[in-house]
């Protein structure tokens, strides 16, 4: 089970002034003595489990810092849970949100708390009794995944999340320029990147929700069924737009043998299926064509190398104590090389 742990230094909130805000925002959820303690596992939000006697909650508010423009949107992470949960099991039900600085020095929001097992590198002991459970969990991911991308959106509701028109040029344009404000020196390889994809933009297939960060550790599974995902978690990137923007940051997220000997953050296991596997599973499970799959492909290595910018550059800026993040730099530039790999390969 994913447990929750002591609050890391410098990452304490007003638990006084939080509590008095919940008890009368959530008076049904928040009987019994207030205990809190936080999930360590992500590198960005800031999330933390509370316990009123019985009770579980989560909250979830962006890190310390300046933050980047559309970044870390707990407002939209609220938007979309507190309606999504209707028709999509896997996405917590959001309770509150609060943009109310004083009460804890940032916008927040809180959830219900869900249970399973999180498979952050290897396989966990609980699964090693099954059959091809590698197999399974990737399955189990790619399927949930799918089912998001199939949704009905005016059915769930959120048909006014997003502007589809246009979508891949307007992410392009939005991530080059988070590019601009986090790079901490240039970067050939991110700019030829920029102009290939500018050149080649694809026609979206459809247009879905899409959570923009879907991996295995931002899942969780039942404990005594693989093919069970039982909450897809970090919502704060979702939007309405082409589902092979989503699913290329999965790929992205994947174990990748060109890193090997590279100091990268932890990924999956090679133990686990390949990109061609997951690539198979996508197609078969939404029936939309791979022929430009490496554009998505090289798009997510694009956004990977601005994202690890921002976190290096938090770290260099003191805004956090986080260590993991010390070796962020150099990830953003085998990012951007591997980006242009992918381009550069046909």
């Amino acid at each position: 089970m994913d447990q929750a742990n002591e609050i890391r230094k410098g990452e304490d909130l007003d638990w006084q002034s939080l509590e008095k805000y919940l008890r009368s925002a959530l008076p049904n959820e928040t009987k019994g003595e207030l205990k809190v303690s936080q999930f360590h596992g992500g590198h960005a939000n800031l999330t933390y489990l509370l316990k009123f006697g019985d009770q579980e909650l989560v909250l979830r508010r962006p890190p310390f810092g300046k933050i980047a423009p559309g970044a870390h949107d707990m407002k939209r992470e609220y938007r979309v849970l507190s309606k999504l949960y209707k028709v999509f099991p896997e996405a917590p039900r959001a309770y509150l949100f609060s943009d109310d600085e004083s009460i804890i020095g940032s916008p927040f929001v809180v959830m219900e708390r869900k249970r399973g097992e999180v498979v952050r590198r290897t396989l966990l002991d609980c699964f090693k009794p099954f059959d091809k459970a590698e197999e399974r969990l990737t399955t189990a991911m790619i399927k949930a995944q799918a089912t998001l991308h199939k949704l009905d959106i005016e059915q769930a509701d959120l048909t006014k999340l997003g502007r589809p028109e246009g979508f891949l040029e307007r992410q392009l344009i939005g991530w080059s320029k988070r590019w601009e404000l986090s790079k901490t020196d240039d970067n050939q390889d991110m700019d030829e990147v920029f102009q290939i994809l500018s050149s080649s933009i694809p026609k979206p297939q459809a247009v879905s929700i899409i959570h923009n960060d879907i991996k295995l550790d931002n899942c969780q599974f039942q404990a005594d069924d693989p093919d069970k995902v039982t909450a897809i978690f970090d919502w704060d990137m979702a939007t309405l737009g082409d589902p092979l923007v989503d699913f290329g940051s999965t790929l992205g997220y994947w174990y990748e043998p060109y890193f090997e000997g590279h100091d990268m953050p932890v990924s999956i296991s090679s133990t686990f299926p390949n990109k061609a596997f997951l690539i198979e599973k996508y197609a078969a499970f939404t029936g939309f064509s791979m022929e430009q799959i490496d554009w998505y492909h090289a798009f997510a290595y694009f956004k990977g190398s601005v994202i690890t910018a921002q976190l290096y550059q938090r770290f260099v800026n003191g805004q956090t104590n986080d260590e993991r993040m010390k070796k962020f730099g150099n990830t953003a530039k085998v990012f951007g090389a591997f980006a242009k790999k992918i381009l550069k390969k046909g």
